[in-house]
């Protein structure tokens, strides 16, 4: 009977059923420990209200047999299942009326659940006091767990690690699979703390499933992972996933779970740009937090204020005293958060000796809060009349965003990563002093989504059948709509699967080197950098060796027209004699000239252009100047720098078509006549998996498809192969990226861009692996004449002259503005 209990956080579903049918038979001592079974067995099955139900009457069937050992027992169950309930000062009572009469093993799983009640009520000194010697090895487990947890608040997260690995080979040692995977789950929490995000991701991503039928569990293993979410900047996906938590905790009665779910809901809200919803969700989470616990709470309702506009003297008293209060339970990070935050408000206020004092005692903590505290100390030097010490605290931060990304593996995260740095980048340009200052600040801050790991990810062959299980579920979506649901799942397994990709780069020692490599890789031609600087976009050139900067009026008109231009190319792609749509064209073009182009005096070079928000959209061979004049397109200046450095290819030609194209053959046709060595894949042959084979490697890939360019997610943008779709994320299965890779696809150059100015689409995927330059449209435009636009680029580049200068001289008609070049463009393919 007693195994019951061991085995109710194992299986709790089989110890439930059992003991249901022995609650009401035998002795007074077994029908306690049935219900006792019951009790735990209901808290993990997520009845936590039928599981105190239970306990309280298995404490009635003790009392009343005068049985005050059992009655003791019960009461040390009944401390979890209380605390969990929101009901910590009964849980202390009942820890404490056990406490006289408990020994041995009973009294080390007292103090273990004591230890959790004290952590759960904000005491987190006082657990990482306990230094009670237990022999139980489940009790010393749960005891580490508890003292690890609490010393990670603390922000001592080596120390914390530590004793989570000492519970996790103790928890090994003595076969308790279970309480493993709880540890596990914990080391995740410690090094999402340490900004290690793909390891935690991996971590939550594995036990899961160990944990399935332990209902409570799950709840807080996914309020973890949501606040991983939030730490890779995927407020959204953490929204949705503890929307869904909190209803299922609330339903269960677990009241301090359901308000740890809620504290993280309104971070989420709040990072998602929502601070109204988050200072609401903030108040539900400290009426369901009980007493001390409420604290961080708290913290968020003031940033959720101070993001609303509140800069007043009541906001700098709360968050005053908030940061001493959390400091005083052992909340480290949390604390500096409110440090951080006070020293905002009394910067506003002008008080910079106030502001001083609070964030000279902000410390280290997550990323984003040594980014927070570098930001505010910027403001402040820069208040005192500080620039170089503003800069440098600017400098300071950025490299910080720039550390947590480069060991992020997956493009999305360390694209996601760049957001962090926002801020500093514009208070950096807000700064630079000179065009040589804003292009570097402008680079320094590009850099951090930008720059590729320094190896390639190993093959990942559940990936690639993941893929292609998508590619399958895609294709058939069309004709079978009950599939969206089966899509939409792989997608998140996908996603997830990459997530937890880790990286590693060589740091950037500095930015000296940038402009010189520059100036002598240019040559004769005109860089041009496009920065927004607050409201205004300005352009850095650098010709010659000379580095000007523009000032190209506000922005938004600028956007706004991109938005009419691509609008008006794409509908001439369809018909490309419309009047109405050429109309268009001819105005808005002229004005973006007027606007861009004109201000910069580029005279009669070729260019490189590093665009900045919509501007990565601009159809830019429809602006007059353009329209035959070699010109490439970068994320950035040393991302070009890095494509004109890719080696020469001795590698084969690739040419594919895919299905439902009805010039694409065609087309394949024609150029094959410049490449008559070349691989040609067409029809039912031009599969996924052939046409990546086909590519590896190869020294020109011509690509002749349906292309689909997905908002939200471009790397599941694609191109239509004979078997589905191949996914931008297809791309980092080769092991050598085409030197020149040609997409003759609708959108195939299109991206998305996130905040920090992260690019993410097939193009700069396929930059980031190696390949030296891409042509790829960023509309539609029309087969036939991409047809004969691809025929005449092919027979020029045959020719000797580089894809750019290709591109430029090549006929080209209305329908076909979408194509730009991207990357390199210069030099011989």
């Amino acid at each position: 009977m007693s195994d019951l209990l061991a085995l109710a956080a194992v299986d709790p579903r089989g110890v439930y059923a059992t003991a249901s049918a022995l609650r009401d038979t035998g002795r007074p001592e077994e029908r306690v420990l049935a219900l006792r079974a019951l009790g735990l067995a209901g808290k993990e099955l997520g009845r936590l209200s039928e599981g105190v139900a239970h306990l309280r009457e298995a404490l009635r069937v003790a009392e009343s047999a005068a049985l005050p050992y059992a009655a003791a027992q019960v009461r040390m169950n009944l401390v979890g299942l209380l605390a969990t309930s929101g009901d910590l000062d009964g849980a202390l009572a009942a820890a404490d009326a056990a406490t006289p009469v408990l020994t041995g093993a009973d009294a080390d799983r007292l103090l273990a659940n004591r230890a959790y009640v004290l952590a759960r009520s904000g005491r987190v000194r006082e657990v990482a006091r306990i230094a009670r010697t237990c022999t139980d090895p489940e009790v010393v487990v749960g005891l580490r767990i508890n003292t690890g947890l609490a010393k990670t608040y603390a922000g001592r997260l080596g120390r914390g690690e530590a004793d989570l690995r000492a519970a996790l080979a103790v928890a090994e040692r003595a076969g308790l699979r279970h309480q493993a995977a709880m540890v596990r789950h914990n080391l995740a929490f410690v090094a999402m703390r340490r900004g290690d995000l793909p390891r935690a991701l991996t971590l939550y991503e594995e036990i899961e499933p160990e944990l399935a039928g332990a209902d409570e569990r799950v709840h807080q293993l996914r309020i973890d992972r949501a606040e991983a979410l939030i730490a890779a900047r995927l407020p959204g996906e953490a929204r949705t996933l503890l929307t869904d938590t909190v209803e299922r905790l609330t339903a269960g009665g677990y009241r301090c779970d359901t308000a740890d779910a809620l504290l993280l809901l309104a971070h989420a809200e709040l990072a998602d740009g929502d601070p109204r919803a988050a200072a609401a969700t903030a108040r539900r989470a400290q009426e369901e937090f009980a007493g001390r616990t409420g604290l961080p709470a708290e913290l968020v309702g003031l940033r959720a204020r101070w993001a609303d506009g509140d800069r007043s003297a009541g906001l700098l008293t709360a968050a005053e005293q908030a940061a001493e209060r959390l400091a005083r339970y052992g909340w480290a990070s949390a604390a500096d958060d409110a440090r951080t935050l006070a020293g905002l408000v009394a910067l506003a206020h002008g008080d910079h000796a106030h502001a001083e004092r609070l964030l000279d005692r902000v410390g280290g903590g997550t990323v984003s809060a040594r980014v927070a505290g570098l930001h505010a100390t910027a403001l402040l030097r820069l208040a005192r009349g500080d620039r170089a010490g503003a800069a440098a605290a600017v400098r300071a931060g950025l490299r910080t965003v720039d550390e947590h990304a480069a060991a992020l593996g997956a493009a999305e995260l360390r694209g996601r990563a760049a957001g962090w740095a926002v801020e500093l980048a514009e208070l950096g340009l807000r700064l630079a002093a000179g065009p040589r200052a804003l292009l570097v600040a402008a680079e320094r801050a590009r850099a951090i989504a930008g720059r590729p790991p320094a190896v390639r990810p190993p093959r990942d062959r559940r990936l690639g059948g993941l893929l292609a299980e998508l590619r399958r579920v895609t294709a058939e979506v069309p004709d079978r709509p009950e599939l969206l649901a089966a899509q939409a799942r792989l997608e998140d397994t996908v996603r997830a699967r990459c997530r937890r990709l880790s990286s590693s780069r060589d740091a950037v020692p500095g930015w000296g080197w940038l402009i010189p490599a520059l100036t002598e890789t240019l040559g004769e031609r005109m860089f041009v950098e496009f920065i927004r600087v607050g409201a205004e976009l300005v352009a850095v050139t650098l010709a010659n060796g000379r580095c000007r900067r523009r000032s190209l009026g506000p922005y938004d008109p600028v956007r706004d027209d991109v938005r009419l231009l691509r609008f008006a190319v794409s509908r001439l792609a369809r018909d490309p004699d419309g009047a109405p749509a050429r109309s268009s064209l001819a105005a808005t073009a002229k004005r973006l000239q007027t606007r861009l182009l004109d201000p910069l005096r580029v005279a009669d070079r070729s260019v490189v252009l590093s665009p900045v928000g919509a501007l990565h959209g601009l159809p830019w061979p429809a602006l007059p100047s353009l329209a035959d004049r070699p010109m490439t397109v970068v994320p950035s200046a040393a991302g070009w720098l890095r494509a004109m450095r890719t080696p020469p290819s001795r590698g084969h030609a690739t040419l594919i078509a895919g299905p439902d194209l009805a010039h694409a053959e065609d087309e394949i046709a024609a150029v094959r006549a410049q490449h008559p060595r070349a691989r040609v894949l067409t029809g039912p042959a031009a599969t996924a998996e052939t046409v990546e084979r086909a590519l590896d490697g190869a020294a020109v890939a011509h690509v002749a498809a349906h292309g689909v360019f997905r908002s939200g997610n471009a790397l599941f943008s694609g191109l239509r192969l004979a078997d589905g779709l191949l996914f931008t994320y297809d791309l980092e299965h080769l092991e050598r990226s085409p030197r020149l890779l040609v997409l003759s696809a609708c959108d195939a150059g299109r991206a998305e861009i996130y905040e920090g100015e992260a690019v993410i689409g097939m193009v700069t995927a396929a930059l980031g692996f190696g390949t030296a330059t891409v042509v790829a449209a960023v509309t539609p435009v029309g087969d036939a004449a991409a047809r004969d636009l691809m025929t005449g680029f092919h027979e020029r580049l045959a020719g000797g002259a580089s894809p750019a200068g290709a591109l430029a001289r090549a006929p080209r008609s209305l329908s076909t503005l979408g194509f730009v070049c991207f990357g390199a463009g210069h030099g011989h393919a």
